[in-house]
């Protein structure tokens, strides 16, 4: 039988940089810094929690906006973090991690012709869900090496068929923030217009310094133009969980739904359940920043005597480091070189990008423990 004929809907798309890296990882036995999951498992109570919940029976289909009692605990912690009363009826939904809430998003709001807009280098499943729904990708370039956003050179890609702006902060893979500053900025510049803000926080808690998460949840004026989107995965180590959440006004969540109860309608019902009781100790998420940036620091100091420079990272467990002193090659050939010659697989920062990147910069995640980023400083120090 013949192959039938059809029209690709992604024909650029092969795949993608995380599993090509991380195969190579494994090919070469390679210590594997490049995608970003810990090594390390999540609490011992919440894996308790999850137990009990199957054993008490909740292994049927959950509510299809999610379980009530886990709305009402993080509607609690978004009014204590971000000063806003949140409905945990209307503006809330769970998801299947955060890139299900994305994509839902996207797949809720953007038609044919309509222009989405992306901070790059972008995380690699934005562009894609807009093209898929026919919208078209202007990507805007954070300026290098300091990663920062010039607004009045952003504003300038904004037009009568611009539907969505999406941001990310912390931003993967930069590890670079926004703040109340940046958020004003943008403020302005979609005030009066039919302009959406998708907003990925999925790193919401993974801050350093001293610095404090801007959300657009915070800022009156955004957020009745935002969907955030959020990720239990991220925050509570188990990214095979794939558990999320979208927050929204009601008139856009009532959208949001629409999509999202014939895509997955609901998801995890006993998981669920455990996260909505391990929420009630603010100390489970609060208590990361101080986690992960000694993990950081440990990176950066295993790294000290070595060529490869870190760039600014305020947020998210991914570091970026310049190697420039080391080589002329582009990211990729230097990633994939450095995996097979000394051991260590990272991302090349390029593919983050519509249209490439000549920065000579790769992403380490730093997500695991200090043996490992240990033996990760080592063998890359040895690049000469």
């Amino acid at each position: 039988m013949s192959e039938i004929n059809f029209q690709s809907k992604l024909p650029m798309v092969g795949t993608n940089i995380f599993t090509i890296m991380s195969s190579l990882a494994q090919e070469h036995g390679a210590i594997n810094l490049s995608q970003g999951f810990p090594n390390y498992d999540i609490s011992e109570k919440l894996k308790s929690l999850a137990q009990q919940n199957i054993q008490s029976g909740f292994n049927q289909y959950a509510p299809m906006a999610g379980v009530p009692a886990l709305r009402e605990a993080l509607a609690n912690k978004m009014t204590n973090s971000y000063g806003h009363s949140i409905s945990p009826e209307k503006e809330i939904t769970i998801t299947a991690g955060a890139t299900q809430a994305i994509y839902t998003a996207i797949s809720a709001f953007i038609k044919p012709e309509d222009e989405v807009i992306l901070i790059e280098p972008a995380y690699d499943c934005y562009s894609p869900a807009v093209r898929i729904n026919g919208g078209r990708v202007l990507g805007y370039q954070l300026t290098f090496p300091d990663y920062s956003i010039d607004w009045k050179a952003f504003g300038k890609l904004i037009n009568s068929k611009t539907r969505m702006i999406i941001i990310n902060t912390p931003h993967n893979p930069t590890g670079t923030i926004l703040r109340e500053s940046d958020l004003n900025e943008l403020a302005k510049l979609v005030e009066n217009k039919d302009i959406i803000i998708l907003s990925d926080e999925v790193y919401e808690h993974l801050i350093y310094d001293e610095e404090k998460h801007a959300s657009v949840l915070a800022h009156p004026l955004l957020k009745k133009r935002s969907l955030v989107t959020f990720s239990f995965g991220k925050t509570f180590h188990g990214t095979g969980w794939k558990l999320g959440y979208a927050v929204a006004p009601e008139y856009l969540m009532n959208e949001f739904r629409k999509v999202h109860q014939f895509n997955v309608f609901c998801v995890n019902h006993p998981l669920q359940k455990a996260i909505a009781t391990f929420l009630a100790d603010p100390e489970e998420y609060n208590s990361l920043a101080g986690f992960y940036q000694k993990k950081r620091d440990f990176l950066q100091t295993a790294l000290a005597s070595s060529k490869l420079k870190p760039l600014l990272c305020s947020g998210t467990y991914f570091q970026l480091y310049d190697y420039s002193e080391l080589s002329d090659e582009d990211d990729f050939t230097f990633a994939q070189r450095i995996t097979k010659e000394f051991g260590v697989a990272s991302i090349p920062i390029s593919p983050f990008y519509t249209h490439g990147s000549d920065a000579k910069v790769i992403r380490l995640c730093f997500a695991k423990t200090e043996d490992v980023l240990a033996q990760a400083g080592e063998k890359l120090s040895k690049i000469v």
